[in-house]
């Protein structure tokens, strides 16, 4: 391992943060409607209710007063309150349910003006995350196991060699072989281990067999995701087989199910729960009371209300004791914690190790971010997908220099110790055919249940239609309203259940256009926020027509190995073949929509 290769990655978190500060940035050059059209800020919000909650900060839930954007806001995205002439406070984002929000503040009390016309929110560069990256890469040198782990990923030479020998007694007996060996293979590891599951190939109900079978060896255990929403996912699984599970960070939006196993929720009865709940109210006391004095006053005021603010402190900081407390307990009764890398961080303490660490979703994790993680645990499962899509990167500097790639890519390229679940069980056959021979060498089996029993698949090519794409309105992404008319007119056509379908794009401003016209129980996404899902009826616009060819960000054939692996019966795409065809990606996708005879013009629709 060379230092260059730390160095590499120092610098690549410094392009990101330095890309992250520009796009979120709001000045005399950066305007708020510039923010807002690019989908990074919400102004103005409408304040509906404000109390005190986690370690008792501050919370906001709000209201948006008009439709907008809010796809780039999600769980745990770092915010900035602001107010024209006042100082912005820094805080965290915590869910968005339709047109209300939540978002919590990194301050003692709210701001006076919280509820004054004006205030918004936006996107801000995530620091506290940005410096657990720096500091757990900086320390990799440091830490011996983590020094080999680095060697082995970042070497010339192969490393791990692939075992799985063991007859395991298995808690799910419908496991398919390619599954059982993964298992065994989890099993025997000792240091790190891939498994690599193509779409709908039951990744996750293999990771909890092994979960199962490790705590059957009284093994400690950590699992991690990138998302909340995939840890979540996990949890389920684990509950479902009766598992102690402690489910931490972020609990706003976490499932009914769930949330009796996270801190909060295993808290809510507790009789720690009646002392802090007591103290709160003597803490609230003392708020009232110093909040009395507004923002002129004398001498003796000031101390007067510097001393209620003291006296106000001195019980939160009871109330984080007996919190503390109450969590230890937890931690030692849990037999598995969950949670995303940085909630993990925020609730373990320096130095606890466990036997070993899953990673679900380890195709969308950043190479840093695992660093994170990777020194709680002595052994390490990494599943996901590289043919999936990658993480998500801002600076196409740190682009450049692959910082979009993937822990699992990493390791993909050096590990032996892989395994590959060999069946799909989300997809129709001809569903899956295509993205089985491109990406997985047509090792991937569909069951003789999903064989085809109709038409499937259908590719409308809107070549010589006139229906070409164009900037939308604030000029910040391609639509195509052509493409719309489609869509309405599949859904006229035929007989779904319109809960039964989600029209998906790779473009905002297609997704904006369509969901302002179509019902809404129509689920209507971009295909990056699709992946990890799936619905009987997909129909996927394509967007890009144009004179020069340019295909844009269709270019990442991941993107469309999501796509086109969301539907589990009938999948139809959208395109100009005049555009997409002559990239060699594409090409092949017609080719094959011919063979089957799945290839209609899009005048055949009658628009």
């Amino acid at each position: 391992m060379s230092n260059s290769q730390i160095s590499e990655l120092l610098k690549n978190i410094s392009l990101e943060i330095k890309e992250q500060e520009n796009r979120y940035k709001l000045d005399a050059g950066v305007g708020l409607k510039q923010l807002k059209s690019e989908h990074v800020a919400l102004h103005p919000i409408n304040v509906t209710r404000k109390s005190f909650g986690y370690a008792d900060y501050p919370e906001i839930t709000f209201n948006l007063p008009y439709y907008s954007n809010t796809e780039n806001f999600k769980s745990n995205s770092a915010i900035e309150c602001f107010i024209e002439g006042e100082d912005p406070v820094k805080g965290v984002f915590l869910g968005m349910d339709g047109n209300k929000g939540v978002f919590r503040l990194f301050s003692p009390d709210f701001p006076d003006w919280i509820e004054e016309k004006g205030v918004g929110i936006k996107l801000a560069p995530d620091q506290y995350t940005n410096q657990c990256m720096i500091d757990a890469v900086k320390s990799i040198e440091d830490l011996h196991e983590m020094k080999g782990l680095f060697s082995s990923i970042h070497g010339e030479e192969s490393f791990g060699t692939k075992t799985a020998n063991n007859s395991l007694s298995f808690f799910n007996e419908d496991l398919n072989e390619s599954q059982k060996e993964s298992v065994q293979g989890i099993c025997e590891n000792e240091n790190l281990l891939i498994v690599h599951g193509p779409p709908g190939t039951g990744k996750t109900t293999t990771l909890i067999e092994g979960v199962l079978q490790q705590l059957k060896k009284g093994k400690r255990i950590l699992v991690t995701c990138p998302s909340n929403s995939a840890v979540d996912n996990f949890a389920k699984g684990l509950i479902a087989e009766n598992v102690k599970i402690l489910r931490v960070g972020n609990s706003l939006k976490v499932d009914d199910v769930i949330f009796p196993f996270t801190t909060q929720g295993r808290m809510q009865n507790a009789k720690e729960q009646k002392e802090i709940k007591r103290l709160r109210i003597q803490a609230e006391e003392f708020r009232r009371m110093a909040l009395q004095y507004k923002r002129s006053f004398g001498k003796s005021e000031r101390e007067q209300r510097n001393l209620l603010f003291r006296e106000m402190k001195k019980i939160r900081k009871e109330m984080r004791a007996i919190k503390s407390y109450f969590e230890e307990k937890l931690f030692s009764e849990a037999e598995v914690i969950l949670g995303t890398p940085i909630g993990l961080v925020n609730a373990l303490k320096q130095g606890e190790n466990f036997d070993v660490l899953v990673m679900d979703e380890a195709g969308q994790c950043i190479e840093p971010l695992a660093w994170v993680v990777f020194p709680y645990a002595k052994s390490w499962v990494l599943a996901g997908d590289p043919f999936q899509l990658p993480p998500t990167i801002l600076s196409d500097k740190a682009k450049k220099n692959g910082f979009a790639v993937s822990i699992l890519e990493h390791a993909f390229k050096k590990c032996e110790n892989l395994f590959f679940l060999d069946t799909q069980y989300r997809m129709r056959k001809s569903l899956a055919a295509f993205s089985n021979d491109y990406f997985y060498e047509g090792k991937l089996k569909t069951p003789p249940s999903l064989e085809d029993l109709s038409e499937h698949l259908t590719f409308y090519d809107t070549a010589g239609t006139g229906f070409e794409e164009k900037k939308g309105e604030n000029g910040s992404s391609i639509i195509n309203e052509g493409e719309l008319k489609i869509i309405k007119k599949i859904i006229e056509e035929n007989l779904f259940s319109l809960k039964e379908i989600a029209v998906i794009s790779p473009y905002a401003g297609q997704v904006q256009l369509v969901k302002d016209a179509l019902s809404k129980n129509i689920r209507v996404s971009t295909i990056d926020s699709f992946q990890g899902q799936e619905q009987k009826v997909i129909i996927l616009s394509l967007v890009r027509s144009n004179e020069d060819a340019n295909i844009g960000f269709l270019k990442d054939y991941r993107r469309m190995n999501v796509a086109m692996t969301r539907a589990k019966e009938r999948l139809f795409v959208i395109g100009d073949s005049t555009t997409i065809g002559q990239d060699k990606f594409y090409a092949k996708f017609i080719e094959y929509a011919e063979e089957i005879g799945a290839y209609k013009s899009a005048w055949e629709l009658s628009i």
